[in-house]
């Protein structure tokens, strides 16, 4: 099978019709569900970009894989989706960007110029006409090109969208490079388009800045008259808090609808090429999300904490073999981490004992697996706002390593809990919109129960399956190529 991997940067699920969105219109990624299936409760595992890609990509918690800020390096010890593909015997090939920052250890030193930036390329990944896919250098010299004036700051000229052209946009100029690319492959093919948008800035391209009036946008979700003091101080932070003024706050929405419905046209003509050149029964496609959007809920913006518009993400896969399962949605509690054994199983190799996730191609083949999680586990760490304030001297400073939380989510309750100890929790049974308190002692304490028993069967098992006795027994750990090879020693 060719592997089409497309992320929709900051997505969140309920922005597509084909979820019952009332305004929001996605023709392409509704006719993929129709094709495929859409997992209609599937959260990402960390936020923002960097730690939200590491569960993707590597298939671990941040519990495990420690990215927890952008800028975080990714331990070179980890396997990732593109290394497994070249051990499959595919060439995975890059158009965007992963936010994987390198692990020091093997770089140069400081001037190293991988150093120089957290926007890096996760390891085993080939970049495909893209010089520097976290730097979009190639898209502002493309505008130059066609009579545009833009700073070097691509943000910038992001912003300034809705005054060009859509074709000009830095999405469809993305998808121009994937299409040029596509038919000079020889199957099978491994790619991942890692589209920007919708993320912010909050400005769509051409006529879509326009394609949703913001008087039609309901208004977001608004916080608790007693919100959480942590609440209290990011509704202050610049940047997260939401606009106070209603018409500036449906503006936003209005734009991030617009940029949602961009997207979804340029995937269409994806879907098409893929047709025209008669590789759509041959093409496993995912498309998913790093993390989600607040838009305004609980009087936020972006993403952060625990708040479920930030987690709660897009996610259709097409599997072409298994057409029993076409056009269904699967309601279990599905993670990012699930992508990674999913495409181990799809290019025919082993799951790696590292992931933390679950193959989803039982549901791809319309089978029940015989057994799944009940909840899903997200985490966020915000030590980032605190390390430039340093030195925190090891090991009596240890002031970084409780700004961290970690929520489990099952159908009925929302439990946060911070890394001080303090703990709080929703009733989701009652309120789905994450504002009513949970206070009786039992079900806060089943929660925090379930919440360990998350971590404990999480931890790290490289070796723990193992005993050193008769040989070694038991499940060993992934050993070097030439391991047991007499002359290599």
């Amino acid at each position: 099978m060719n592997i089409l991997l497309i992320t929709l940067d900051q997505f969140r699920a309920d922005c597509l019709s084909a979820a019952g969105h009332p305004l929001v219109r996605t023709p392409a990624l509704d006719y993929l569900a129709q094709q495929g299936v859409r997992f209609a409760r599937h959260y990402s595992n960390s936020a923002p970009c960097g730690p939200g890609r590491a569960c993707l990509y590597a298939g671990t918690y941040q519990m495990n894989n420690r990215v927890v800020a952008n800028g975080t390096p990714l331990d070179a010890r980890f396997d990732n989706i593109a290394l497994a593909a070249r051990r499959a015997g595919y060439k995975p090939c890059l158009f965007g960007y992963t936010d994987q920052s390198v692990d020091p250890r093997v770089t140069t030193g400081p001037d190293d110029p991988r150093l120089a930036s957290y926007e890096g390329v996760l390891p085993g990944f080939e970049p495909g006409l893209v010089s520097r896919p976290g730097h979009p250098t190639e898209w502002l010299e493309f505008l130059r090109e066609q009579g545009h004036t833009v700073s070097d700051d691509w943000r910038e000229a992001a912003s300034t969208e809705p005054n060009r052209p859509a074709e000009h946009s830095i999405t469809a100029w993305l998808t121009d490079r994937f299409l040029n690319w596509l038919p000079q492959k020889q199957k099978p093919w491994f790619a991942h388009l890692s589209h920007i948008r919708p993320h912010e800035p909050f400005a769509a391209a051409g006529e879509y800045a326009h394609a949703y009036d913001p008087n039609d946008c309901a208004p977001p979700i608004e916080p608790a008259a007693d919100c959480h003091p942590f609440h209290k101080r990011l509704l202050q932070v610049e940047g997260l808090a939401a606009p106070k003024d209603a018409k500036a706050m449906a503006q936003i929405q209005a734009q991030y609808f617009g940029m949602i419905s961009e997207v979804d046209a340029q995937l269409a003509r994806v879907w098409e090429a893929l047709k025209a050149s008669g590789q759509w029964e041959d093409t496993f496609i995912i498309v998913t999300s790093d993390h989600g959007e607040n838009l305004g809920d609980h009087g936020l913006i972006q993403k952060c904490a625990w708040f479920e518009a930030s987690y709660h993400i897009l996610s259709i896969l097409r599997d072409p073999r298994a057409p029993q399962a076409h056009g269904s949605v699967v309601n279990r509690f599905t993670e990012a981490v699930d992508i990674f054994p999913t495409l181990a199983e799809v290019m025919g190799i082993e799951v790696p004992l590292q992931c933390d996730g679950l193959p989803l191609t039982p549901f791809l083949n319309g089978a029940e697996p015989a057994h799944w999680r009940v909840a899903a586990h997200w985490e966020w760490d915000w030590r980032y706002t605190h390390i430039p304030f340093g030195p925190h001297v090891w090991p009596w400073d240890r002031r970084l390593e409780d700004k961290t939380m970690m929520i489990h989510r099952d159908d009925t309750i929302g439990y946060v809990q911070f890394g001080s100890g303090e703990a709080i929790a929703f009733d989701l049974s009652l309120d789905p919109t994450w504002r009513t308190p949970v206070t009786e002692p039992s079900r806060l304490l089943s929660a925090a129960q379930a919440l360990l028993s998350w971590r404990a069967c999480h931890a790290d098992r490289t070796m723990t399956g193992m005993l050193i006795e008769a040989g070694g027994i038991g499940r060993w750990p992934p050993m070097p190529e030439n391991w047991g090879n007499t002359d290599a020693k």
